[in-house]
């Protein structure tokens, strides 16, 4: 074996990003401690980085790493746990991972920890970052920079939400069929949630450690492989490789925002594409049909342009219809909007947007805004259009979808001037 410490380091790397959620899970189902489970881990990875340079890297890193995690979170729970029940409960737990790590391989459990964060107990908006730690070893500082919040604030909610695990004794299963709904979209919405994150930095470097979009894919992956048959987990999967399979398209050369109608074909990512397609085809067999399998097949609909060379934008609308009626949100109704624009006209798509002009989460929201602006200069509303391109303008935080914005707006101006 190799001891020099470049080759330890890059194995302890290696057996983080492979292995890293699938130790906590396991640790944290026997301990019903999910921070104690990752404070065990981090102690191994320690003991990883101060003993392989000189021993060299063991020829099974997640058994060894496994094997001292299990011995410091055995050490923890001794420390808490004085009398004889709690040394009951000592033995039986040391006794059944020692069996385990006798020769059989490390069972993954990662889905189960996934339900467990994603649990009706747990505050809905902690649900996705509990996930990226437990699951993929982010920091709070990093999970916090995603979600724009503090790192201390960030860190706070995590700490609360792991001993609300510990202490409420939420279990760590995967539901029964009749439960697996609500508790399936959580876990889904989490995944999503990380993606969107990563998605609205199409350069990739939203985080300090890794992209949260293809992270996210990989946790939509995760779920797909432990879960087959479940066509939503086979929608969303699709549905976010139909949006990375445009990421190269999303900004030129000079980092400039190109708009989905606007985008060069040819630097989309056939092969995701048609991976996503398979994915899709795969969930409408299973006869259930579901919010992520729709806003696929959305997407699904706009790469036809790769072939037919035209959107088919009244299939777009008919599908947000559906939409509408499976999952109903403002972000929903926008895009529905534009598609009846684009199907019926300009003039029917500002009458669906007026229809949401009572929504008050909509007064701060930039496509609400933008959207209005574009049809508005449509219909040749341009003081209107104007002052709505100012709204969007003001609340967009991308330096380049502002600088689009920027350049519709004064090119409001030249077509006044025309």
């Amino acid at each position: 074996m190799d001891s020099r410490p470049e080759i330890a380091r890059a194995a302890a790397d290696a057996a983080a990003r492979q292995s890293y959620g699938k130790l906590v899970a396991y640790l944290a189902a026997r301990i019903r401690d999910v921070a104690g489970a990752e404070d065990a881990l981090a102690d191994a990875f320690a003991a990883a980085l101060e003993r392989w340079p000189q021993t060299g890297v063991p020829e099974k890193p997640e058994a060894w790493l496994l094997a001292v995690a299990r011995r410091r979170s055995v050490d923890a729970i001794r420390r808490r746990l004085t009398s004889e029940a709690g040394r009951d409960h000592l033995r039986l737990i040391a006794e059944e991972i020692e069996a385990r790590m006798a020769d059989e391989d490390l069972p993954d459990e990662r889905l189960r920890l996934m339900f467990a964060c994603a649990h009706p107990a747990i505050e809905a908006g902690v649900r996705a970052p509990l996930i990226l730690q437990a699951i993929l070893g982010f920091d709070a500082a990093t999970i916090a920079s995603a979600f724009l919040v503090s790192p201390a604030t960030m860190g706070q909610r995590l700490v609360r939400a792991k001993n609300r695990i510990r202490e409420t004794g939420i279990p760590f299963r995967v539901p029964e069929r009749a439960e697996l709904g609500e508790r399936l979209d959580a876990v889904l919405e989490a995944i999503y949630a990380a993606f969107a994150e990563g998605w609205s930095d199409p350069a990739g470097t939203e985080t300090r450690r890794r992209n949260l979009a293809t992270e996210g894919i990989w946790l939509g992956r995760l779920v797909a492989s432990l879960m087959p048959d479940e066509p939503e987990a086979l929608g969303l999967l699709a549905l976010m490789l139909f949006a990375e399979a445009r990421r190269a398209a999303r900004r030129n050369a000079a980092g400039d925002y190109v708009p989905l109608a606007e985008q060069e074909l040819a630097l989309w990512d056939g092969a995701l594409i048609d991976e996503a397609e398979t994915l899709l085809r795969r969930a409408a067999a299973k006869g259930v049909v579901g919010r992520y399998q729709l806003e696929a097949a959305v997407q699904s609909a706009h790469t036809t342009r790769r072939l037919t060379g035209r959107t088919d934008w009244i299939a777009i609308k008919h599908l947000y219809d559906a939409l509408s009626m499976v999952a109903g949100s403002p972000v929903i109704s926008i895009n529905r909007a534009v598609a009846i624009a684009e199907a019926d006209g300009a003039a029917a798509g500002l009458s669906a947007l007026d229809e949401l002009g009572d929504d008050k989460r909509l007064h701060d929201y930039q496509p609400y805004w933008a959207a209005r602006a574009g049809l508005l200069a449509r219909i040749g509303k341009t003081r209107e259009a104007a002052a709505a391109y100012d709204r969007a303008i003001g609340l967009e935080r991308d330096p380049a979808v502002r600088r689009f914005l920027q350049e519709r707006r004064a090119g409001l101006g030249r077509a006044e001037a025309d």
